[in-house]
């Protein structure tokens, strides 16, 4: 019998372990920080019993947005600067993971694996790019490798491209984490995560795996935070200030409304490459409302974002007495959590820690659990998506 090497080794014993210390992470749209989740895991798949055991967000400094911004959601970017930075990220992360294990006294040795999401920087699905010879893309740059070779740890990462592979577009992939953690019968739910771009999980109460409904709904904060960027030199609106100091414009948000995207049949996913300052600029074009102030634009694209979750979900949810979940830096946006209140009478919005889950730190948490499924979980079907475990791993030698 041929002996399996040394990584192969620890990665079977890892496997085998009733219970293992994972780390899950998140570098979203907003590019405002590093979010760490230490996670513990029991079982997997719908046995899955997880604690959260840490959470830090390391935001990033000034100049490491600069450099990710030059080549995010660009068409033409600098190739070179690609290639660097996917070294750079990866191994930046590696350095914030090794300082918040520090900041809670954890010896890296104690962690079995790391689940990397990676930094977006270009998302394609090929309903936007229209080109017929190519099918769904996305990239996420921030290589594995070098987490795992400068933190030690076996490191689980770019998990997006094996949903695509399968027939899928590369999100959400909240789906698989949101059924895991989220689902429980005879309550029909709705997992809400408004981050840059705004994405639900529909789960049905009859507990119907194939009704399931994952899908990017439209912007969350991306529109909101690059407008504050562009006109108040602020990176987002902190509680609605500015949002409430303005008032809607209704020509503008029905233009923002009549957008095609919103036509296109769910489920489907986007990105800032369709959601930016150039759809702004579109849309207060047709609108006749390039004039309007600072304030009334950021409160219209507040209420923009609200609109487009509240009209996809009375279109698209059906079911009494749904509970909605909130996460992401949009749940505590009070202006568009009010706005959401108003148009969803009949719905309860509550974040999602009354379901034990940090909603700050939920993205992480759900990475970190698609680390624990590619280690010892088997494969699920939920409605049409693929049924499939994702994520490559990188050992540390």
């Amino acid at each position: 019998m041929i002996a399996l090497n040394h990584n192969l080794q620890h990665l079977f014993s890892i496997a085998q372990k009733p219970s293992k210390m994972g780390v899950g992470l998140m570098s979203g749209t907003s590019l405002d920080g590093l979010d760490i989740a230490l996670c513990k895991f029991t079982g997997n798949g719908l046995s899955t019993h997880f604690e959260l055991v840490q959470f830090i967000t390391i935001p990033y400094p000034d100049d490491f947005k600069l450099q990710v911004q030059q080549v995010f959601a660009q068409r033409n970017a600098d190739l070179e600067k690609v290639t660097l930075l996917n070294a750079y990220i990866g191994s930046y992360h590696a350095k914030l993971i090794l300082q918040a294990l520090g900041q809670w006294n954890v010896d890296p040795q104690e962690v079995d694996f790391i689940a990397s999401h990676g930094q977006t920087i270009y998302h394609a699905p090929q309903r936007l790019h229209q080109h017929k010879n190519y099918s769904n893309a996305t990239l996420q740059i921030g290589d594995g490798d070098h987490i795992a070779v400068k933190t030690g740890i076996l490191t689980i990462s770019d998990f997006r491209q094996k949903h695509i592979a399968a027939g899928g577009e590369g999100a959400p992939l909240a789906l698989y984490g949101d059924v895991l953690l989220g689902n429980k019968t005879s309550q029909n739910r709705v997992l809400l995560n408004i981050g840059g771009i705004a994405n639900l999980t529909w789960l049905p109460g009859d507990g119907d795996f194939n009704r399931v409904l994952c899908t990017d709904i439209g912007p969350g904060n991306t529109l909101i935070d690059a407008a504050c960027r562009k006109y108040f030199d602020k990176p987002f609106d902190e509680d609605s200030a500015i949002a409430y100091r303005g008032q809607v414009n209704d020509d503008l948000l029905t233009a923002l409304l009549s957008h095609p995207f919103f036509g296109e049949k769910a489920p489907k996913t986007t990105g800032p490459e369709l959601f930016n300052l150039a759809m702004i600029a579109e849309a207060q074009q047709r609108s006749g409302t390039g004039q309007i102030s600072g304030e009334d634009l950021i409160c219209t694209l507040s209420a923009f974002t609200a609109a487009s979750i509240a009209g996809f979900v009375k279109e698209n949810i059906t079911g009494d007495h749904v509970k909605i979940f909130t996460s992401g830096g949009g749940a505590r946006n009070p202006f568009v959590i009010g706005e959401l209140k108003k148009l969803l009478p009949q719905a309860t919005i509550e974040d999602s820690s009354l379901l034990g889950i940090n909603p700050d730190a939920k993205e992480a948490i759900l990475f970190a659990l698609l680390g624990n499924e590619a280690l010892c979980g088997e494969p699920i079907r939920i409605g049409t998506n693929p049924a499939v475990l994702m994520g490559k791993f990188c050992f540390p030698v």
